[in-house]
Formats: C-alpha cells, sequence, structure tokens
C-alpha cells in the first residue's frame, strides 16, 4: 500500500488515470479521494495542472478541487476531490464549462503559462511569447519536429514535408488574430466526464494562455464529443473560412505527440494529416 500519510485513510486502490500517471482511489473516513501519482517526480511536476485546476475553481468551472500536493518517497503526489463518474448526458454543458474556460483571459496579455508542460515522454517550456505562432509553431511543433527527427522516427524525407507543411501553417497563424485564453490543454473525452448527479466535469488540464481554437481541433482527434458539443461552442463564434484548416494543425499538433510517445501506429495519421494541410493550401 502506497504510504503518502493521508489522515484517516484505510485503504488505496488502482484505477484508470491515463498514460502518464498512476491514479489511485483512496479511502478515507471523511470518503474517497483521488490520487496521481508520478513514481520519482520532483515538486514542480504538478505545478501546471495545479495551477490550471485553481484557475477552473476561481472562474467556477466544474472541476476536482485540489487539497494537497507534494512528494514523498513515492514520488511527486495530486490528491484531488475524487468525483464518482455517471453516464454522460447532453455535451453541451460540456461545451459550456469549456466556454467559461476560454473566458479567462491571460494577465500579462501574452501567450503561454507560468509553469512548463511536463509529460512523460516530453516537455515544453511555456514561455510567454508576444504571439500564438511563436508559442504554437516554435516552441511545440518545431521542438516536436526535432525528437522526432532525434529518435530516428523521421528521415530526412519527413523533415521535408514538415518544412512544407510548416511554411503553410506560418502563413495562417500570421493572418490569425489570436487572443491569449486559458486552454485546457489536453482536451480529449479521457479528460471530461459527467458525475453521478449529471454535472459536466473537465479535468486533468495541461495549461497555457493560447487561442481557443487549439482545444477545439484537438478534441477532434479522438472520438467521443459529439456534434451538439461543437454545435453549442461554435453557436456564437463568427465563421472564418480558414478555421478547419487550422482546426487540422492542432490535430497535427496532437498526432506528432502521440508519434513520439508511441511510434509507428500513428506515423499515417500524422503523414495524412500534413498531406491534408499541403494539398488545401495555396500558401506551399
Amino acid at each position: 500500500m502506497i504510504d503518502l500519510n493521508i489522515d484517516g485513510a484505510y485503504d488505496i486502490r488502482s484505477v484508470k488515470g491515463g498514460d502518464v500517471n498512476e491514479a489511485f482511489k483512496v479511502y478515507t473516513d471523511k470518503g474517497p479521494y483521488f490520487l496521481l501519482l508520478q513514481r520519482g517526480g520532483d515538486n514542480n511536476f504538478f505545478q501546471a495542472e495545479i495551477a490550471g485546476l485553481k484557475l477552473f475553481e476561481e472562474n467556477r468551472v466544474n472541476a476536482p478541487r485540489v487539497l494537497d500536493s507534494g512528494v514523498s518517497d513515492e514520488g511527486a503526489y495530486l490528491l484531488l476531490d475524487y468525483i464518482e463518474e455517471g453516464r454522460w448526458l447532453d455535451q453541451g454543458d460540456l461545451a459550456r464549462e469549456l466556454k467559461m474556460v476560454h473566458q479567462i483571459s491571460s494577465p500579462t496579455g501574452k501567450f503561454g503559462f507560468d509553469f512548463a508542460y511536463r509529460g512523460s515522454s516530453i516537455s515544453f517550456s511555456n514561455a510567454f511569447k508576444e504571439t500564438w505562432r511563436e508559442v504554437f509553431l516554435e516552441e511545440r511543433l518545431d521542438k516536436l519536429k526535432d525528437k522526432l527527427s532525434e529518435g530516428k522516427i523521421w528521415s530526412s524525407e519527413d523533415l521535408a514535408t514538415y518544412e512544407k507543411t510548416r511554411k503553410v501553417i506560418d502563413a495562417y497563424l500570421r493572418r490569425r488574430e489570436s487572443e491569449p485564453v486559458l486552454l485546457h490543454g489536453d482536451l480529449w473525452p479521457g479528460n471530461a466526464m459527467f458525475s453521478v448527479e449529471g454535472k459536466a466535469y473537465l479535468f486533468d488540464p495541461a495549461p497555457l494562455y493560447g487561442d481557443w481554437e487549439f482545444d477545439i481541433g484537438v478534441s477532434t482527434v479522438f472520438s467521443g464529443f459529439d456534434d451538439n458539443f461543437y454545435r453549442t461552442y461554435l453557436k456564437d463564434v463568427k465563421k472564418d473560412p480558414e478555421r478547419a484548416m487550422r482546426l487540422e494543425f492542432y490535430r497535427l499538433y496532437l498526432l506528432m505527440v502521440h508519434l513520439h510517445k508511441f511510434g509507428n501506429m500513428y506515423r499515417s495519421s500524422v503523414d495524412l494529416s500534413m498531406e491534408k494541410i499541403l494539398s488545401k493550401s495555396s500558401d506551399k
């Protein structure tokens, strides 16, 4: 049994919690808690997630509350409210929670975040920049490209295709007038839920201040969010003929993350995404 000296704890059981951290349900005299553990992690590992969850709480976004965090002999840990999962209901409620997140503006007026993104296989600095293009293209995609090259996953031919794709992305993002708002940063259906009481929740953020389209694009990579989610979110958003292309940039990002992390099972998806960007663009 993992010993983190949690008051009143009498049992702890492993539960599913993603592929970055180990996750546990902790049974205590006061009720259950949710525990994330990064073995060997340091005191900085959960900084960004904690900051994101606290911003959610301050702005009344439905999310687990941070109860405790620190480092023990087991590693870095994060203790949260335990929310009993129910069946999925009206996904418009999830879209409205996401809208609330995106209404939180960057206090500096810049893009980035106070703490770095820390993942199991790659990290990003999140250093504040004047433009979204700098954060997304230079600090995210280019860093991923370097990792794929260093890991011998990409050949010189792949790198040449990326450079052509990068030129398109650069041109489109230079035309986009982005506002820095808080992003969930890792929006897939595994990081959203409904409680047994029927409330929509967002959790496990990888926060940064960026363009809201990033979350929407990332959310489309894996199935789970339905048409009502997107209709509700986009209901009052001005149409933009270049949006579909930009959303593909964010799908490419997440697919490149997975290619780096899991290998060639994502190669065809990455290749197809770059092909779509190049074939649909006049900025080649």
